[in-house]
This record gives structure tokens, sequence and C-alpha cells, in this order.
């Protein structure tokens, strides 16, 4: 077994084998530019791009023309906010999201509202609502009540980075198309969906989840880093306008010269994705399960999120009495998170954990182990043994445990 033991699918996939070669084949065979319309190896460029919007589209269910490639999903976000938000007008807009998205949508919301553009931040449900069943979920209903007449975008990820809980973002766009019908055309809300940890371990269909606006990674679902997707529906009430300039590729949403070679390993990912999405989500959700129930004996061990509405991957876990640097160091056999890499230099307590109600000595002890496509039983075991061994070990004779338990053995 291959150490350090990587428990960090959340954060980043292994690039498929399959993908890799495609990739390579592409790089050393098909080095045209696909804008060069007036020789044959720039036709073939464009075919393999074009190929690849195809099998990304497929994997949402969207029309291939639907596809604006862009360099990840931090760019897409920005892209689909700031877009929609500069074509209505900044100080004219109100944005709904919630306080656990992503740093790319939250960074972007704080950056329009210092040009005028009205926030919106949901709070999710807690942990101590509805004995956690619902924790990290923002309902419809929330989303609903944020609704005013300047309400031009709502934008929610479909499955949290941190967490893996599940938003209903079917309900919520059937919710906002029936408020659209009795909206005028340019005073419609259009939905903007990060689906960066959903596409690949999803079912995603955008028509039938009335989805106007969604944002792609390849990194996430065993492509390459460095190429994303915005999704943006054909529709004249959909208008996203251009954050970078130059050229007017990408139906003048997006300029500058195509990565041929990072297209087609995305789109390749996404087709071994829609090939594989069933079968692989059902082996994944029985190692997470067995993962589960073999820590289960660690005492005080508690599951952070909705455990139902989850992504089969992901499993974020706190253990009380513990110091979480020090569980962390103790742990160098794996590579796993405390939360999400994009906020890993941070001494903060992670926001999203802080946001559904776990305290910060909690949040300081909390793992996030993520499995996927390559993650073996062999492995589980591993981390079941390991975890459960630094975990008692941590706690002999430590201050912090002994308090936890005089403190809970009064209630």
């Amino acid at each position: 077994m291959q150490k350090p033991v990587y428990f960090d699918y959340a954060a980043t996939t292994p690039v498929d084998p399959q993908v890799a070669r495609v990739m390579a084949e592409c790089l050393v065979g098909n080095y045209g530019n696909p804008a060069s319309r007036s020789h044959l190896l720039g036709w073939k460029a464009e075919e393999a791009v074009e190929n690849a919007r195809a099998q990304v589209a497929e994997l949402v269910a969207a029309d291939s023309r639907e596809i604006v490639w862009t360099s990840g999903a931090t760019e897409s976000d920005n892209l689909a906010i700031k877009g929609v938000v500069e074509a209505r007008g900044f100080s004219q807009s109100h944005i709904i999201t919630s306080s656990i998205e992503h740093k790319a949508v939250l960074d972007t919301c704080q950056y329009l509202e210092t040009l005028g553009t009205r926030v919106t931040y949901l709070q999710p449900a807690s942990v101590s609502d509805d004995a956690g069943e619902s924790a990290g979920l923002i309902s419809t209903e929330a989303v609903i009540e944020a609704i005013t007449p300047d309400t031009v975008l709502v934008s929610l990820m479909m499955v949290n980075n941190e967490i893996g809980v599940v938003n209903d973002v079917a309900s919520i766009g059937k919710k906002l198309a029936e408020i659209n019908c009795e909206r005028a055309p340019d005073k419609k809300i259009l939905l903007h969906v990060d689906a960066a940890q959903a596409a690949g371990k999803l079912p995603i269909n955008v028509n039938e989840q009335h989805i106007d606006l969604m944002s792609l990674s390849a990194h996430k679902m065993y492509g390459p880093k460095g190429i994303g997707a915005l999704y943006v529906r054909r529709s004249p009430d959909v208008k996203v306008l251009s954050q970078i300039h130059g050229g007017g590729h990408e139906r003048g949403m997006r300029s500058g010269t195509l990565p041929t070679h990072q297209i087609v390993g995305f789109g390749e990912a996404a087709a071994i994705a829609k090939e594989k999405m069933h079968d692989e989500n059902a082996r994944i959700l029985a190692l997470r399960n067995r993962f589960l129930k073999g820590v289960q004996g660690i005492e005080a061990l508690q599951v952070n999120g909705a455990l139902e509405n989850r992504v089969a991957g992901n499993l974020n876990i706190s253990v009380a009495g513990v110091d979480g640097e020090t569980l962390l160091m103790s742990l160098r056999d794996f590579a796993l998170s405390t939360g999400s890499a994009c906020t890993s230099a941070s001494v903060e307590p992670s926001y999203v954990l802080k946001a559904i109600g776990v305290n910060d000595e909690l949040a300081h002890a909390s793992l996030r182990f993520s499995f996927g496509r390559f993650t073996t039983e062999e492995e589980i075991d591993f981390a079941i043994e390991k975890l459960t061994s630094v975990v008692d070990t941590l706690r002999k004779n430590s201050t912090q445990w002994l308090n936890y338990r005089n403190a809970h053995s009064s209630h």
C-alpha cells in the first residue's frame, strides 16, 4: 500500500489513466490552434474541442453550444456572478447566496458589494435542527423568503466542498421558475449552481432542475487541473457579460486561445464519469459506510453535516478531546484535509463547520475523509485501525479529554 494513503478526493482527484493517455496523444499530435480556420491542423484541433464540448454537455444533459470553456470552477463562478450582475447593473442588483459557499462565490459577492450590489447570505440548517438530519442544507423556503423585487441571481452550490451535503437544487429551481412566470423578461431571477463537487458524482439535468448557469471543474472528476466550464443556458433571459476580453471566443463570453489537450482531457473525464457513475457511487458508498462503521467505536466522534443528503465519497468528522493540530500531525500516513483545501493555510476554525453550529474546539479537531475511484478496502481498513489507535494514544493522560468527559458525564 502506497503511503500517504490518499483520502483527499474532494480537494482534487488523480487523473484517470485513460484521460492521461488521450491528453498525451493530443499534446504530440494535435497542436493546432482551434481558432485557426484556414488549415487542416486548426480544423482538427477545433473538431477535438467540439467533441469534448459535446461530452461535457452530455454529462449534464445540456446542449453543447451551452458549454463555455474556462480555467476552472473559480473562474466559472466569477464569470457567472459578475457577468450577470454587470449586465443587470451593479447597484440595481440583489444576489441570494449562502454563508457556506466556496470562497470563489463568497469573495466574488463581497467584491460586488463594494460596487453597490446587495447580497443576502442565507444560513444553513444547524446540527441542532432535527437532530442534525438537515445540517448544512439551504432550504427552498429560505431562498424564496429572501427574494426582493431587485433580485437578479440565486447562487448556491449543489454539493458542499467541506461537508458533502447535497442541496435540493431541483426544488429551488422549480420555485424560481414559477416566480419567473410572473416577472418581466428583464426581471427574471437566474439560478447559478456551483457543481464542482457534484458533476460526475450525481445525475444532473440542467433543464429538469431549471438551472441557468452552472460551474464545472475537470480536476474534481479525474481530469486535468486548469480547465473548467460554465454552462450558460441559451435564452434571451440569460445574459452574461465577458470578464476577459480579447478576441471574442466562446460566444463572446471568454476570450483566449483554447488549451486543446486539457479540453480533450476534460471531455474524456466527463465521458468516463457518465459511464461509471452509478456503479462507482455504489462502490464508494460501501467504502464510506465501511469506514464509518469501523470508527464507531471511537467515543465522542461525530459526523458533521446531514448524513443522508450527502455525496457518497465525503465524510467530515470531529473527534472530541484531542488537539486538532496534533491529531493531523499524527496521521501523516494519510493525505487528507481538515477543511477546504482553499483555506488550509488558515488557523481559524472552518467557517462552514462554525456556520452549522460546530463549536471551535470540535471544528479544529475535524477531518474530511474523501474517497474516490482508486480507494480500496485495504486502505479503508488501514485508516480505521490507524485513526482508532492515534485517538486512543492522544487521549491517554489528556487534560482536554478528561475535561470533556467530566463535562458530559454530568448531563
